[in-house]
């Protein structure tokens, strides 16, 4: 038997098929090749299309049967990863009535702003841990106010996962962690948060019901059977947003236990056993997967923007365009720790939490003519993204935070033995790589709710490390450098907040 899993990106569509019987994936696919489109109307908005995300659910579901000669009715369970915080909005007849706006769209910054300021800073951290900020909720009511012909037709608001296991299913329900990253769940209550709805001025008739993360959610239908070549009555039994997925993916699912990701921005995602949050806001808690009213599992969530990006910029900007990233890797690896004194922040993508949201650019620090090469830069760069992703971790340090391993994927920035190298050593903490990706996680999560797997200690147990990078012996070096770079960015900041 077969568990199928999608991760649904604002890049692609993945999906994976897993044994039920091993826990090991057999086929692995994505769609499209070149990257979804983003529409940006407007300066700072970001959509895209929800039925473009279904015909490429449609798509990767009939390549990954075909390719694989895999039964449909070997396929017990479905599960679903997705892009956090997206908003779509459909009509009573199930209809699409605007693109989503997704993630990265910034539109509703101010409208998240002004409702902490009325709601009371306090009062809105305790009940759902983060601000309004720019995340589902705050991007509902910029609907409210802008297209307001287009609000009163709508029935349901949904999560870019929720529409997906809509369109497989005809079935409209959703999760207590997907509205917590749209901030709908008030934590103190545990309940669908009366607040939010009284300031932003939204009824409860737009939540759909909700249904357990890990839970038989609904059955494929007719119609999606036929468009996607799955069986009809298959259970969709699993749901959850991209970080918290991930961090399931890699078996991070208890207390103290933390997962990470290197790409284009950087995340670092830790679990707490208590509603814990920032005062100041630089890092968002969401309710875990696996949180439940009486055994709380919170998920710490802290993003910098400027991560990857950095390093991409470095590549294509500077190097022969024939150079790998490997060959990069190479280069780097010959400069000593600290860059011989070039020193790189690296937040030139926009606001960064972790900093109040300030948006600071990047900044390139005592660059020598006569002394600083090619292979500079790319150190400098790897080392400026490290030193990041460990200033991060001090704020999740003081909620509590301080994991002896940081769990992985063998993908990105992870690849490269001089940026996790800097990260373990900083932190002295074991950075485990981890063979697995969102869609195959989603797939075995599914089996759970189906009894593929008794528990998720099982559906995890047999994860494999690639590799381990262990704490370097040179940390006096590595901490000078830092302690150089912090110095940078302190005086940067500085001189932003004046």
């Amino acid at each position: 038997m077969y568990l199928l899993g999608y991760d649904l990106g604002s890049s692609s569509v993945k999906a994976s098929i897993v044994d039920s019987s091993t826990g090991k994936a057999i086929a692995t696919s994505q769609y499209p090749q070149t990257e979804m489109e983003i529409s940006a109307p407007h300066e700072g908005w970001a959509e895209q299309s929800p039925e473009v995300w279904w015909q490429n659910i449609i798509t990767v579901t009939q390549k990954l049967i075909e390719a694989n000669k895999v039964d449909a009715s070997e396929i017990i369970s479905i599960g679903i990863a997705y892009q956090m915080h997206g908003l779509v909005l459909i009509d009573k007849e199930g209809e699409v009535l605007r693109p989503s706006i997704i993630w990265c769209d910034s539109r509703a910054v101010d409208i998240g702003h002004s409702a902490i300021e009325n709601i009371g800073v306090e009062k809105c951290l305790t009940h759902h841990l983060n601000s309004p900020g720019n995340f589902t909720a705050s991007k509902l009511k910029w609907v409210q106010e802008n297209e307001p012909e287009i609000y009163q037709r709508i029935d349901k608001i949904m999560l870019p996962g929720d529409y997906i296991a809509m369109k497989l299913s005809n079935t409209i329900n959703t999760t207590i962690t997907g509205l917590s990253e749209g901030i709908f769940w008030d934590f103190k209550n545990e309940q669908i948060s009366d607040i939010i709805l009284e300031e932003f001025g939204f009824d409860t008739s737009l939540i759909p019901n909700i249904v357990d993360c890990f839970s038989i959610q609904s059955t494929v239908s007719k119609e999606a059977a036929s468009l996607t070549g799955l069986l009809e009555g298959t259970p969709i039994s699993y749901r959850a947003g991209d970080q918290p997925n991930n961090a399931l993916s890699l078996g991070v699912y208890r207390p103290n236990e933390v997962a990470a990701t290197g790409g284009t921005s950087g995340v670092v995602y830790g679990i707490v056993d208590e509603a814990k949050y920032d005062p100041a806001s630089r890092v968002n808690g969401f309710a875990h997967v696996n949180h439940t009213p009486t055994d709380p599992h919170i998920g710490l969530l802290l993003c910098i923007n400027g991560a990857g990006i950095q390093y991409a910029w470095s590549k294509h900007q500077l190097g022969n365009q024939d150079l790998s990233y490997f060959d990069l890797e190479k280069m780097a690896a010959e400069i000593e720790v600290g860059s011989e004194g070039l020193r790189i922040i690296p937040f030139g993508n926009g606001a960064e939490r972790i900093l109040g949201n300030l948006s600071t650019g990047s900044q390139v620090n005592n660059l020598q003519f006569n002394r600083h090469k090619q292979a500079h830069f790319y150190r400098a760069s790897l080392e400026g993204i490290a030193f990041s992703f460990v200033y991060g971790f001090e704020v999740l340090k003081e909620l509590g935070l301080n994991p002896k391993v940081i769990k992985v994927g063998n993908d990105n920035l992870f690849q490269s033995k001089v940026f996790s190298n800097t990260v373990a050593t900083l932190l002295n903490t074991d950075i485990e790589v981890i063979q697995t990706n969102g869609a195959t996680g989603a797939a075995k999560a599914g089996g759970i709710a189906v009894g593929a797997f008794q528990s998720i200690e099982e559906a995890y147990a047999g994860l494999q490390k690639e590799k381990i990078y262990h704490p370097d012996s040179k940390l006096n070096e590595y901490q000078s450098a830092y302690d150089l770079w912090n110095a940078d960015l302190q005086h940067l900041v500085a001189s932003k907040n004046k």
